[in-house]
């Protein structure tokens, strides 16, 4: 199975497919409402006007599983992103994105890219500091392992990057650049 063979649920429990995206560059992330990294909703919001009529889809999936930092329901995640942040891109339901109940779409992601690693900087270490206290073999399995990890895709379907939230969001906005 490939990238266009999933979907997921928007915020009206309506299935969108990943083929709606087909030729499209798509950017997959899961969000958070109150987490260090939700300023990115900004970015992201900037990336989606900036590059909208360009190809590029952003595919929202709010998940509750770092740190319950998601609480609210799906009707009041979206009015905080779009009173807050004026997102306009589509918000899918929230979801988990590692274990049991993860979704498929999730799974096939991890599969395509792993886990590499934080980076450099103050937050990257941070992140690896907290994370060696929860998994002390985190760095070896290709679970999400905190908010705002983003899976970028090329128009072919083809998993092409994976951004941990750690990573310079204008290094994003490049990598979405040189595909559109």
């Amino acid at each position: 199975m490939g990238f266009y063979d999933y979907s997921v649920k928007d915020i009206d429990n309506n299935d969108i497919s990943m083929k709606d995206f087909e030729g499209k560059v798509v950017l997959v992330v899961n969000t958070a409402t109150g987490c260090g990294f939700t300023p990115q909703y900004k970015d992201l919001e900037d990336m989606y006007e900036k590059y909208h009529e360009k190809g590029l889809e952003i595919v929202d999936v709010p998940c509750n599983q770092f740190a319950g930092q998601t609480p609210g329901t799906d009707e009041e995640i979206h009015q905080f992103c779009t009173l807050k942040y004026n997102t306009q891109f589509p918000q899918m339901k929230k979801s988990d994105v590692n274990g049991e109940n993860e979704l498929p779409l999730f799974t096939y992601l991890k599969s395509q890219k792993g886990f590499e690693g934080f980076g450099k900087g103050v937050k990257a270490m941070a992140m690896s500091a907290m994370l060696k206290k929860i998994d002390k073999d985190y760095k070896n399995n290709p679970a999400i392992k905190w908010n705002f990890t983003k899976f970028l895709v090329d128009r072919s379907g083809n998993v092409v990057a994976r951004f941990e939230p750690t990573q310079d969001m204008k290094d994003i906005d490049k990598a979405i650049e040189k595909l559109l």
